[in-house]
């Protein structure tokens, strides 16, 4: 793939770097990446990748901007009170990047429809904020074989890890490896119900769409296998090896789970 001035001037910081080069460039203009919510976690997340010209953005989301969002959600103006998430996430990303395409799915992940729209990208972003949505997502990625990027937040702490389960090697967990069932309804308390800190959004949505691009260009060491946690109030990082569940309902030599696998068959 041929690079235009523009994107040559664009992208010269990317270029310039061993590690990307030119071809690592048309590799992320070429890329399609799947970020399941535009809210705390996908807005600095979905403005990194557009700024690095991943060519392609699908944006899973059905809710609308709302003014508390607004405390994190960077890619929402207060202008866009009101709108679809994904339209006021598409106008903030042309206004990054005009060689972005987005794809703008106003709708929520099910189990009609994970299959087929995880099947339709190279790598999947988990920001969403609840833990249906999540276990879905990791179900999905596992079976149609997509690198999962996934993150989470808290009051002021954060979670990332990647997963590729679907490995050959069968050494990398997926995320029901950790944490086997959604917790019990209530015992971890949502955005709304037990606050945050806005700029936590930030850090693990960047760190999120580090990981996303490493995963595309193919540079330095997977996170796959490893969960990193940030404690904000200590100003902390841990990072701790996690192995495949040998009885994990989805990706041991005897899975459980048929619901999901159905619609795969």
């Amino acid at each position: 793939m041929d690079l235009s001035d523009d994107q040559l001037d664009r992208y010269a910081r990317h270029i310039i770097l061993k590690e990307v080069g030119g071809a690592g460039q048309a590799k992320l203009l070429n890329a399609k990446v799947l970020v399941v919510g535009a809210g705390g976690l996908g807005s600095p997340l979905l403005m990194y990748l557009a700024a690095a010209g991943v060519g392609t953005l699908g944006v899973v989301d059905d809710d609308e901007v709302s003014l508390s969002n607004l405390q994190r959600q960077i890619i929402h103006t207060t202008a866009n009170i009101g709108r679809s998430k994904t339209d006021s996430a598409a106008e903030t990303i042309a206004a990054v990047n005009p060689d972005v395409r987005v794809v703008r799915h106003n709708t929520r992940l099910n189990i009609d429809n994970a299959l087929e729209l995880i099947g339709s990208y190279d790598v999947i972003a988990d920001g969403c904020d609840n833990f249906e949505t999540r276990f879905l997502i990791n179900d999905a990625c596992h079976l149609a074989k997509r690198p999962l990027v996934s993150a989470a937040l808290g009051q002021f702490e954060g979670q990332l890890a990647t997963f590729r389960s679907y490995d050959a090697a069968g050494d990398k967990p997926c995320y029901r490896c950790i944490f086997p069932a959604p917790p019990p309804p209530g015992s971890v308390p949502s955005c709304a119900d037990g606050g945050i800190l806005g700029a936590i959004a930030g850090v693990m949505g960047t760190l999120q769409g580090v990981e996303v691009l490493k995963e595309i260009l193919g540079i330095g060491r997977s996170l796959a296998g490893s969960l990193i946690i940030y404690d904000a109030l200590s100003a902390e990082f841990r990072k701790v090896a996690v192995r495949p569940d040998p009885v994990c309902a989805l990706c041991s030599s005897k899975p459980s789970i048929t619901d999901l696998s159905a619609h795969a068959a």
